[in-house]
This record gives structure tokens, C-alpha cells and sequence, in this order.
């Protein structure tokens, strides 16, 4: 059975602070093969990697990121797993992508609290200012408006779902956009739902997993093409091990 590619939730929230340099280092440290992180607007209209818009929630400033300027917040210390702040800063999405490789897959996800017409600017940012990059990225949101607009711009774009609802309809209504894929939370997934989804011609992902079990289960219901996961490196490490193999991405996707 194919393994599904394994994706680095926050830059690897596993080895730092939520989409830090740190959390970033770790992942690429063991040769992780594939990123993601949250990306949110700034008042001066800069993306920046922010788990949420609103920055108390992962950082040391108060108020909104449409509030704030790229350089506030840039300045601002991330909060670590125990709430206290850390010695990271956050990221502005230009610093992350000249620490990257150029050829690693990145999921940018949009991130604008209950505003659709935010979500959509964000993503039409994103798309118009990153053309150059396009082939490695990847959109994907909870929020419909982004997914649409980055799919009209010709990016892979995936909508984050957390319905076992109606799944054939939302596969048309994906189709009709130019979504190309989902990501189905793990609590969710089914075989019925997996088959839905592959039927339709979509891209199917999952997450947030960090057990090996729980990994294993959402394998076994419809092998999704990849997970996302706090843990990247560990993981492969356990999946390689209950398959009895050595832990390389090379011998997780045969």
C-alpha cells in the first residue's frame, strides 16, 4: 500500500513554536518532505505565519494581524507550547520561503476569523505577489472564498473540511471552483467518505495526526495522499517500523 506523504503542521510545531525558525530547522534538519504553515494579513498588506489573526492566541502582541503592521509583528515573540513567550519571532512569508528549498512542497493556509471577504484578499495576495512559486505551493483554507480565488489564479488550492455532510455535493461545488483537493479532518474520515472524494477526481489529505495508530487507521481507510502531522520525522520513523522498513521517504512511498 502506498504511504501518503508526510507534512510538517506549523513548520513542525514539534521542534519549536508554532511556525518558527526553530519549529522550521527541526523539520529540515530530517529531511522532512513537505511544509506547511498559517499565513494572515497585516494592516500594510504583508503575509505573515501566524497561526491565527487574532495574536494574543500566538503571540506577545495584542489585537488582530489586519491591526498591525508587518514590522510589529515581526517584532513580537511566539508563544511556545506552554503559553509563555519564547526567544522566536514570527516569520514574514518572504523570510520563510528563502529558508526553504526551492523545490520542497508548501501548504499555506489562510487564515481570516469569520470574514470570507478577508479570506479572499489574503489568497488574491498570495497568488498575485508569489506567481513565481506557484508550482511548489499549495492553498488551502477553511474558508471556501480563499480556496476559490487561489483555484481562479491557477493554484492547487484544498478546502479543509470538518463535515462527514453531503460529501458528493461538496465535491461538485469543488469542481465547479477548480478546487483541486480536501483535506478531511482524521476524526473523520471514512472509507465511504475517502471514495466520495476520489470519485469526484479530488485530492484527499488528513490531519492533525501525531500517533502512529491513528496514522495506521486513516491509511487503512483509503491511503489519503498525505497527512499532516506535528511529528513528521518521528512519524516516518513508526510507519517504517509497523511496515518493517527503514525510515525514508523513499521507502514510505513504494
Amino acid at each position: 500500500m502506498r504511504m501518503p506523504t508526510l507534512i510538517a503542521h506549523r513548520l513542525g510545531r514539534a521542534y519549536g513554536p508554532d511556525s518558527s525558525a526553530q519549529a522550521l530547522a527541526g523539520a529540515l534538519a530530517g529531511g522532512v518532505e513537505a511544509l506547511e504553515t498559517d499565513i494572515c494579513l497585516t494592516a500594510d498588506e504583508q503575509l505573515v505565519c501566524l497561526h491565527d489573526p487574532l495574536l494574543p492566541l500566538g503571540s506577545t502582541l495584542r489585537g488582530w494581524a489586519t491591526e498591525r503592521s508587518a514590522a510589529e509583528i515581526r517584532s513580537s515573540w511566539l508563544l511556545g507550547r506552554d503559553g509563555q513567550p519564547s526567544d522566536q519571532h514570527p516569520l514574514l512569508l518572504d523570510e520563510l520561503l528563502a529558508l526553504i528549498p526551492g523545490d520542497l512542497p508548501l501548504q499555506l493556509e489562510v487564515k481570516a476569523h469569520a470574514d470570507r471577504e478577508l479570506a479572499a484578499r489574503t489568497a488574491r495576495m498570495l497568488c498575485e505577489r508569489y506567481r513565481r512559486e506557484r508550482p511548489r505551493l499549495e492553498v488551502i483554507s477553511f474558508h471556501s472564498s480563499a480556496c476559490a480565488t487561489a483555484a481562479a489564479y491557477g493554484y492547487f488550492s484544498r478546502l479543509v473540511v470538518w463535515t462527514d455532510n453531503s460529501p458528493a455535493e461538496l465535491a461538485a461545488w469543488a469542481r465547479r471552483r477548480g478546487v483541486a483537493g480536501v483535506s478531511v479532518e482524521h476524526f473523520l474520515l471514512t472509507t465511504a467518505l475517502t471514495r466520495a472524494f476520489r470519485r469526484a477526481g479530488l485530492s484527499v489529505n488528513t490531519g492533525t495526526v501525531n500517533d502512529v495508530e491513528l496514522a495506521l487507521r486513516a491509511i487503512q481507510l483509503g491511503a489519503p495522499d498525505a497527512i499532516c502531522t506535528d511529528r513528521p520525522l518521528e512519524l516516518r520513523r513508526e510507519l517504517a517500523a509497523a511496515r518493517g522498513e527503514t525510515a525514508t521517504p523513499a521507502a514510505l512511498a513504494s
